[in-house]
């Protein structure tokens, strides 16, 4: 029976069409100096990671023997049988789709090499030796290896065929863009220069090592930091696979540690000191890789100082057969990528977020000489966050915080709650409250605009909402004039990317804002980050507690009944948006990629992490049609309708490693573009419906 051709939604449901890679890493249980039985074990394992999908099978050092074979390796016995473990693997991979790597002792010239046997496709691609033999502690390799570094061949024969020979290996598939894997041992890692720099800079995006790595008190957490390290600095994902069980025992031990990161991420790790093997399988995203190396200049300075070195890499070719079935995506996805899913990189992303809030104010105020401030509290989100930022400035410089004026402006749509908790917050702060209704000068204006609103018609267009927004504005900077003092601005980051606000004399001007580089999903945990740290006394924890539980609205329009006017019934889930803007600006991602990723990470409420302290009506699933639905809102929000306001914003301090979007920091764009080539990717690549 012939196999059903994929259909649109399995290849949009495959990580391989999104520019991922699947790699797995295991540490198999050795038998000392039996190859054969090594090999075996190896087979099983490339078995399991061929039902997975996966493109590589990465081993440990020395594997096919065991590392801790000690003046075995001296024994032309135990060599020819390692040869033979190799034409096993050799054959077996014709019917494997994964490419094998494994470690093995390899006889060339006059000279044993302790080397990472590549094979797939039923052929052996290529053997790289190891660059850096250690030889102290309980270290002996130089009593047996010779080093990359003196090798003077480079080719080896095995199984009657000639393959690469040498460190300056890379490996490059010809039908997956962007993946190119290169592979260092163990103590390469180790090294001042690791050779894996070079290969990066030679266009390797996954870097790959074999380690035998014995374990002590704190070595894991040591070698975490390296391959962490490493791959930040290479801009790469880094696979590591550490020996374990088996491994002989008489003054070591061993913990089989596998580990995976990407770009400072961490994608996995296995069980350490397994009794049995634990497969390690990840999605690594090659494409964002690569993306990434695009716009890290230092990166392409490295590639220019290291070219001669990168010239004389060989590249060796081979291919994936990338699968286009539905498969799960074995890698986390935050839902939300502003904010941590764990407690205590939360808490201290929060810290820092709210103290460089602080300080850029304290910084400006002190600049300018000013003494007071002026802020509009609405009683919503972000000009509640913008308060408490401010009090905190003002007690560092040591301002008393009765010099902020504070001024709630309610029109025809505010809220008795939010009113109460503008008043609530102001006093609790000890801020110079006041209150100014705007009511009948935006009665006079429409009356001179000849607006329908003017006679009492019920006409909510923009120009209604606008004339509103743009008189609270007014009034504070004309106040700030006569008092002398600093407009502090309250807009966030999602309502710029979204373009959700008044242009010129409106929310999108101040004197300075502190909440510009501010996500609004990173507000509402700096709320409770606030609230949690005691920062303020019970009655403001209080008060923005209750902050916390209004729906988020602008206010602008009257409505019937209890619900009021709500911003995420208009432009989206801010949950969603954020999400989408991360992964558009900060990743460069295309559209039906960040569908995709969205559906891993907001499609079933039930899996993955969530943040702490999230009330358990945050906590909930969107469908696939209200993900692409809001992701075509976004795009054509942020590439089309609002660029000309990010053009012209005031200054404020960014805050996230997602980027800002002031002109002068890291966003640049005309303000007249389409967003028509991103419409187009994603109808083009992500099916209406699934």
């Amino acid at each position: 029976m012939a196999k059903q051709k994929p259909t649109g939604a399995d290849r949009f449901l495959c990580p391989f069409t999104h520019g991922f890679v699947r790699i797995a890493a295991a540490a198999p249980v050795v038998r000392l100096a039996d190859p054969a039985a090594n090999a075996v074990a190896i087979l099983a394992l490339a078995e399991g990671a061929q039902a997975q999908h996966a493109a590589v099978l990465l081993t440990p050092e020395l594997g096919l023997t065991g590392y801790a074979v000690d003046d075995l390796f001296g024994q032309d016995a135990l060599l020819d049988a390692v040869e033979a473990a190799i034409e096993m693997l050799r054959a077996a991979s014709a019917q494997l789709s994964p490419i094998l790597i494994v470690g093995a002792p390899l006889r060339l010239r006059s000279a044993l090499y302790n080397c990472a046997v590549v094979i797939g496709g039923g052929r052996v691609l290529g053997v790289v030796p190891k660059s850096y033999l250690p030889n102290y502690r309980e270290y002996y390799e130089k009593r047996h290896f010779a080093t990359a570094f003196d090798a003077g061949a480079d080719a080896i024969r095995l199984g009657g065929e000639t393959a690469p020979f040498g460190a300056n290996l890379i490996f490059s598939a010809d039908d997956v863009r962007e993946f190119c894997f290169h592979i260092e041992i163990c103590e390469d890692l180790w090294a001042p220069s690791p050779p894996s720099t070079t290969g990066a800079l030679a266009g390797a995006t996954v870097l790959l090592n074999l380690s035998a790595s014995n374990i002590t008190i704190g070595k894991a957490d040591e070698r975490a930091a390296l391959v962490d390290a490493q791959s930040r600095r290479c801009a790469a994902a880094y696979i590591y696979a550490a020996a374990g069980r088996g491994e002989s025992t008489t003054d070591l031990a061993w913990d089989g540690q596998v580990i995976a990161y990407e770009m400072g991420e961490k994608l996995g790790e296995s069980a350490r000191f397994a009794r049995t093997p634990d497969l390690l399988v990840v999605d690594v995203d090659v494409d964002r890789i690569a993306q990434e190396r695009r716009r890290f200049a230092t990166f392409h300075d490295g590639q220019g100082r290291a070219r001669a070195t990168c010239e004389t890499f060989r590249t060796v070719p081979f291919s994936v057969n990338a699968p286009t079935v539905r498969t799960p995506l074995m890698r986390p996805v935050p839902r939300y990528p502003f904010v941590p899913d764990d407690a205590a990189r939360l808490d201290r992303d929060c810290f820092e977020a709210y103290n460089i809030q602080v300080a850029g104010l304290a910084q400006r105020l002190e600049a300018t000489g000013l003494k007071r401030a002026v802020i509009g509290v609405s009683g919503g989100l972000d000009s509640t966050h913008a308060s408490i930022v401010i009090a905190r400035a003002f007690d560092l410089i040591g301002l008393p915080r009765s010099n902020v004026i504070g001024v709630t402006m309610p029109g025809f749509a505010t809220s008795d709650e939010t009113r109460t908790n503008a008043w609530a917050l102001m006093r609790a702060l000890g801020f110079d409250a006041r209150e100014t209704s705007i009511e009948p000068l935006a009665q006079l204006m429409f009356q001179e605009l000849g607006h329908p609103a003017g006679h009492g018609a019920p006409e909510y267009d923009i120009t209604y909402e606008n004339v509103q927004a743009g008189l609270r504005t007014d009034y504070l900077f004309r106040l700030a004039n006569q008092e002398g003092g600093l407009v502090v601005g309250t807009g966030d980051l999602s309502e710029l990317a979204l373009g959700w606000c008044t242009y010129g004399v409106g929310d999108h001007m101040s004197h300075y804002n502190v909440n510009a580089g501010a996500p609004k999903t990173l507000i509402q945990h700096l709320i409770r980050w606030v609230i949690s740290a005691d920062l303020f006394d019970g009655a403001t924890s209080d008060t923005l507690a209750r902050v916390l539980d209004t729906v988020i609205s602008p206010e602008l329009v009257p409505t019937t009944g209890d619900a009021p006017q709500s911003t995420e019934d208009m432009i989206g889930p801010y949950a969603l948006q954020d999400f989408n803007l991360f992964h558009l600006v900060r990743c460069g991602m295309p559209p039906s990629k960040v569908a995709y990723l969205a559906l891993q990470a907001w499609g079933d409420a039930e899996k993955g992490l969530w943040p702490l302290n999230l009330e358990p009506d945050d906590k909930r699933a969107f469908s696939y049609e209200e993900i692409r639905r809001w992701l075509g809102v976004f795009l054509t929000r942020f590439f089309q309708t609002s660029q000309f306001k990010r053009s012209a914003v005031p200054n404020g301090p960014k805050i996230t490693s997602g980027g800002a979007l002031s002109p002068r920091g890291d966003w640049r764009a005309p303000s007249d573009a389409s967003a028509a080539v991103w419409l187009a990717e994603l109808d083009a690549n992500a099916p209406r419906s699934l």
